[in-house]
């Protein structure tokens, strides 16, 4: 009996921690913060021990080919699906940051971090300067 209770309460205990350890990395759906429309399924993936996000697809409806018109440098016209829009965020504790993240409606880049905010829920932050001026989204683990 001691030993059906030890093994339930070691199960119960790697079950609460494996819940919470889980990473980032994976696919994501992404809700625009200001309509509360679905937008994109965007992908974040390790390379080189630095995270990045790309657009695998996008979910509005008559903007699936869109092109990034607004967009400057090398993606400047590029489509938007298969764009890398996170580049090289490094762990930082809980925090994934120092990187740039590209607004593919507005063409501009901002400094961004992100979190878990529970193991389904990714909270990204895109700031100017100091990161108490910007928008916060939340995007959302695709099951697999």
């Amino acid at each position: 009996m001691k030993k059906i209770i030890t093994l339930s309460i070691c199960l119960l205990v790697i079950g609460v921690f494996n819940t919470y350890s889980q990473s980032i990395f994976g696919k994501w759906k992404t809700i625009d913060d200001e309509t509360g429309n679905e937008k994109s399924i965007v992908e974040i993936y390790q390379k080189d021990g630095k995270a990045y996000a790309k657009i695998i697809q996008l979910l509005e409806k008559g903007k699936e080919d869109k092109v990034c018109d607004k967009c400057k440098g090398a993606n400047k016209n590029k489509p938007i699906k298969g764009m890398v829009i996170i580049n090289g965020l490094s762990k930082d504790g809980d925090e994934w940051n120092d990187a740039k993240i590209l607004d593919p409606k507005t063409g501009k880049e901002y400094k961004c971090y992100i979190t878990l905010d529970t193991p389904n829920k990714l909270k990204v932050r895109g700031y100017i300067g100091f990161a108490l001026i910007g928008r916060t989204q939340y995007w959302h683990r695709l099951a697999e």
